[in-house]
């Protein structure tokens, strides 16, 4: 590629942080999806199951098989909701916590090394173009036929 696009390069960065932390996950027999699924279960009260793939931004299935996994490795336990029968809970474990802990600890250490080599001002203006595009993205505003028509003249 001649010219590198944006998507390109949001996917090139997003893949070498995704290995990465896999990279690092190894080290403590676990994956970076398994990281994310313990810094995105309550800590104390436990998670409702239906809420963690949206805030996680995964596919049921695939979150599905992570907790599987976790749960096998003793890091959850899965528990009814006794506020909603047909529910579902899910817990940390001590060793979850624990695994938790490194996790977490990962994560900011990722981003102190990132603040120590990019300016503030920098790193802000990152965040609210990421931003921007996500809301682009969420609202339906790249392919829908009515923007780009809007687009185009406005260009003229």
């Amino acid at each position: 590629m001649k010219e590198k696009t944006i998507d390109y390069i949001l996917r090139a960065t997003w893949q070498g942080v995704a290995r990465m932390y896999n990279e690092e996950a190894t080290k403590y027999d676990a994956t970076m999806a398994t990281g994310f699924a313990l810094l995105s279960l309550d800590r104390e009260d436990g998670t409702p199951s239906t809420t963690l793939a949206p805030k996680m931004g995964m596919e049921a299935t695939s979150l599905t098989r992570t907790l599987k996994s976790m749960e096998d490795r003793g890091l959850i336990v899965r528990q009814k909701n006794p506020n909603d029968g047909r529910g579902v809970l899910i817990y940390l474990t001590e060793a979850g916590k624990e695994k938790r802990e490194l996790s977490r600890n990962t994560v900011l250490k990722f981003n102190e090394v990132i603040r120590k080599h990019i300016p503030a001002d920098k790193l802000q203006q990152f965040i609210e173009v990421a931003e921007t595009i996500n809301e682009l993205i969420q609202d339906k505003r790249i392919f829908n036929t009515s923007q780009l028509n809007e687009a185009s003249q406005t260009k003229k």
